[in-house]
């Protein structure tokens, strides 16, 4: 099947972050068409990043193919494909924000226009900064993969924000610890911590302040305005933000009237 660009009746993903799928299942071996076509996702999904799936269906696939391809952490090796570029307009408005809070605000205001079904947090606390993903409905069949990918996302995007010098200070994962480590510790090269409540990334609080280099305001203003025509239409959706707002707030204990 080929998933529709628009769907309103359950949660859906922007294809953009997961562009990487064909790729890694090349590098391991497989032949993607024949994977993907094992559970009825036509290869041509991944042709335009504009493309949708539903959240239920990319956790799926995400399972089926580290299934497949003997690889446990295949989610990971997919969310290290991805960069900023990745979420279209709104990656582009977070890339030339003046600073890295600005640019972070931009990515978990607008991330519901590519994501339905997981939020965005940024919480601080005695210094330590965790830009957080919550994904609402747990025990999904693939949500381990999903939410080592956009782990992976998240640490390119800071990244990406900071420049070379940026550095985690601890990732946290959701899921239990698998047998091999080293994909993860390899890649972020902080301290790890499995079984958490959430997804996330962990640094520094003063990163925030780091002026984004290549920073646009011009550019801002413009893409704001593209960002904003694609808000519009979203309108209709807004009770639906709020209670998937409340579903992972609640949880993580930051519900307050305030917070939401």
């Amino acid at each position: 099947m080929k998933s529709s660009k628009r769907q309103t009746s359950q949660a859906t993903v922007r294809i953009g972050a997961t562009m990487g799928v064909p790729e890694v299942l090349r590098n391991l071996g497989a032949d993607p068409a024949e994977v993907l076509g094992e559970i009825g996702v036509d290869l041509e999904l991944f042709d335009d990043p504009d493309n949708r799936i539903s959240f239920v269906a990319r956790g799926r696939m995400f399972a089926h193919c580290a299934a497949r391809t003997g690889c446990p952490h295949f989610g990971l090796l997919v969310g290290q494909k991805s960069h900023l570029s990745a979420f279209g307009f709104v990656g582009l408005l977070a890339k030339y924000s003046s600073s890295v809070n600005s640019a972070l605000g931009t990515l978990i205001r607008f991330l519901h226009l590519h994501v339905r079904g997981a939020t965005t947090t940024l919480t601080i606390d005695s210094g330590l900064a965790l830009l957080e993903y919550q994904i609402y409905q747990k025990g999904a069949l693939g949500n381990d993969q999903v939410g080592a990918g956009a782990t992976a996302v998240m640490f390119n995007f800071l990244r990406e924000l900071c420049g070379d010098d940026w550095q985690a200070v601890e990732i946290r994962i959701a899921h239990s610890q698998p047998d091999d480590v080293r994909p993860y510790s390899d890649y972020f090269g902080a301290q790890l911590h499995f079984n958490s409540e959430q997804y996330a990334v962990g640094f520094s609080e003063h990163w925030l302040d780091h002026r984004v280099s290549g920073a646009n305001p011009e550019l801002l203003r413009l893409l704001q305005g593209q960002v904003d025509k694609l808000e519009a239409r979203e309108e209709e959706r807004f009770p639906e933000q709020v209670r998937a707002l409340l579903r992972t707030t609640i949880v993580s204990g930051h519900s307050s009237a305030d917070q939401v």
